[in-house]
């Protein structure tokens, strides 16, 4: 039994972790095809159209507020590395989207104003947190704020009317990564009885910004 609840965690962990690394990476770093002739590129030129360069800010944000503990504990090697992988893949996307790539940045359509989920998740933070110190601050804004990080990349995508290919593949594998922390939480109440209200809350709310795109990526497809 125990091996069986080891197992299990480590290939929740391993599949969330791949799944949002491997997204962000896929986005800029393998970006090709259609967007590329639309902007009269190189079919093999990486590009950032049709993603929101606010949205990877968001998660950017996220992860530095959430890895802030780096400067003050330490944990395991795994962890440390897989904290820094988390916040140099976030700020290199960021690099990539508004400077390398910003010939193809479509800004005019990543007009969402980020001020709307960054305020409201850091009062969010400041009310409702497990410890009123700094670091579980930052930790529980930067849980409030992923749950919605996604609303301008999701706000683009409705205002341009459609998603590429590799944009719809990107929002699915991070609507996926939300999917298996939900399995992780239910299996780590079952078998240690752990529940984590602020986790699980925002998480809810992220899986219902991700329903109707689900809906659409099933049933409609891809542009292509």
């Amino acid at each position: 039994m125990i091996l069986v609840l080891c197992s299990s965690h480590i290939v929740f962990t391993a599949a969330q972790h791949s799944a949002n690394v491997c997204a962000a990476r896929l986005t800029l770093l393998v970006k090709r095809g259609s967007s590329n002739r639309r902007y009269g590129l190189p079919d093999q030129q990486q590009n950032s159209a049709g993603i929101s360069g606010k949205s990877q800010v968001l998660f950017c944000l996220v992860y530095l507020a959430r890895y802030l503990d780096l400067l003050f504990t330490f944990i395991s090697v795994y962890n440390t590395v897989m904290k820094l992988l988390f916040i140099s893949v976030s700020v290199a996307t960021v690099y990539l989207i508004y400077f390398k790539f910003k010939a193809t940045y479509d800004g005019n359509h990543d007009t969402f104003r980020m001020e709307f989920v960054i305020v409201p998740s850091l009062l969010l933070a400041l009310i409702w947190n497990y410890d009123f110190s700094f670091l579980e601050i930052c930790w529980a804004f930067s849980i409030y704020l992923e749950s919605v990080a996604i609303l301008p990349q999701l706000f683009m995508v409705t205002k341009t009317g459609e998603a590429e290919n590799i944009t719809s593949h990107y929002l699915f594998a991070l609507g996926s990564y939300r999917a298996l922390y939900i399995l992780n939480w239910i299996d780590r109440y079952y078998y240690e009885g752990h529940w984590d209200p602020i986790a699980v809350s925002a998480g809810i709310v992220q899986t219902i910004l991700y329903g109707d795109f689900f809906y659409l990526y099933f049933t409609r497809g891809t542009s292509a």
